[in-house]
């Protein structure tokens, strides 16, 4: 009696035994169940997040894209302005080119004129073919003078390597180092602008 009592007292204990083993790997099921669906959880709205981020990166790129393409268009149309500007104002510098050796061929008309008045009185009159001459150069002075032509001043000024030309130096005691002692070609400006210096002689004691 007493080893069948011990017989299903163990027979109950391996019972139990049993179920806490089953109840055990249920838990244990349940909570990799439950890992698993806390990935799964952890796992949707990552893709959520990438799929949001690869939408998002999609329109910067097609921003990017436009902002590109419009830049593209604003320097072909910059392009385009800056070659019919520049068309332009070739053009208007030809034709205003033009209309300046036009003005100022007419200016030497009267010139050519006086010209052939004087060559055509030096056979008859000495005189007159002097008087011609002055006239002519007076009125060259007038056409150059009234289309921007200026003189290089010389006398009484020092020696200035932007307008003048230095081909000689001469010794002078009564004028200082770097004073013009004597104008050898005259020099002219135009508006300002130095289109043949002056060629002098330099004072260096």
């Amino acid at each position: 009696m007493k080893d069948e009592l011990k017989k299903k007292d163990e027979q109950k204990l391996d019972e139990m035994q049993h179920e806490i083993d089953e109840a055990e790997a249920e838990e244990a099921a349940a909570e990799g169940g439950d890992d698993v669906s806390a990935g799964n959880a952890d796992e949707q709205p990552a893709g959520q997040s990438e799929e949001a981020g690869a939408e998002e990166a999609a329109q910067q790129i097609e921003k990017l894209a436009a902002d590109l393409k419009a830049k593209e268009e604003r320097v072909l149309r910059l392009q385009a302005d800056f070659e019919n500007f520049r068309r332009r104002t070739g053009k208007e510098k030809e034709e205003l080119s033009a209309v300046v050796t036009q003005g100022i061929l007419k200016d030497m008309l009267p010139l050519l004129d006086n010209f052939e008045r004087a060559m055509a009185a030096e056979k008859k009159d000495a005189e007159a073919f002097q008087k011609g001459v002055e006239m002519i150069y007076t009125q060259l002075q007038e056409v150059l003078k009234k289309n921007g032509l200026e003189r290089i001043e010389t006398q009484g000024k020092k020696f200035d390597p932007n307008y003048h030309q230095a081909v000689m130096r001469v010794q002078d005691e009564e004028h200082e180092d770097d004073d013009i002692a004597q104008e050898l070609q005259k020099g002219y400006m135009v508006k300002g602008r130095v289109i043949r210096p002056s060629m002098v002689q330099v004072v260096a004691n």
